[in-house]
């Protein structure tokens, strides 16, 4: 019993250190995030966030994951709502996309895109995260094929999955980034449209390699 308490408290305060992250990146930028800050916020010493997390890139990557995981189970629970494949799709667009310029999921994704060097943990652990999306949307778009609602062939479907995805990362970096006057509203529409093209109408083939 004392041990389960122990790792429950310590999930716990995983958790908090987790979410008080994205709480600072979000206020104030990654670039105000160190262990001393963090820990300096909570109320306790930056060895003892070492002790759960390691380093800096562990923690940014363990609070990617945190955030991840959330978005997964939205993301799970869109597939099973009764609506039009169409309206499921936008609403994917919607939660892949940063809320704005600070949002806290997509400074980490671009930061640590950056940090990210052949292979490893990190690079690894990256791919595991976009998996997921590749995943959920494919099962989005076969279930619109099969309904009649999409115009596009099953053995189609992860090739333009994955030009959607990517679609939605470039859009992303512009969005956090602030390029290009593009704002969350922007990229929402330019999504729909590459969809409507992709995928709705089935009319626009994949550029050749």
């Amino acid at each position: 019993m004392a041990a389960t308490a122990r790792r429950r408290d310590g999930r716990i305060a995983q958790e908090r250190m987790l979410e008080e992250a994205m709480t600072v990146i979000a206020e104030d930028g990654l670039a105000s995030l160190t262990m001393a800050s963090l820990a300096e916020r909570l109320g306790t010493s930056g060895g003892h966030i070492l002790y759960y997390f390691g380093s800096k890139d562990r923690l940014l990557l363990e609070a990617l994951r945190w955030s991840e995981t959330a978005l997964g189970e939205e993301r799970r629970a869109l597939l099973t709502r009764r609506t039009t494949a169409e309206r499921k799709l936008d609403l994917f667009f919607g939660m892949y996309l940063p809320r704005g310029p600070r949002d806290p999921r997509w400074t980490l994704w671009i930061e640590l895109w950056a940090r990210t060097t052949g292979e490893g943990p990190l690079r690894d652990a990256q791919e595991e995260l976009d998996r997921a999306w590749q995943t959920d949307l494919e099962a989005l778009l076969a279930k619109g094929v099969a309904q009649g609602r999409f115009g596009i062939t099953p053995e189609q479907i992860p090739d333009r999955a994955d030009l959607l995805l990517a679609l939605l990362d470039g859009l992303s970096t512009r969005v956090v980034l602030s390029q290009r006057g593009t704002d969350r509203e922007a990229a929402l529409a330019a999504a729909r449209a590459a969809a409507e093209r992709l995928v709705v109408s089935g009319d626009a083939a994949p550029p050749s390699g």
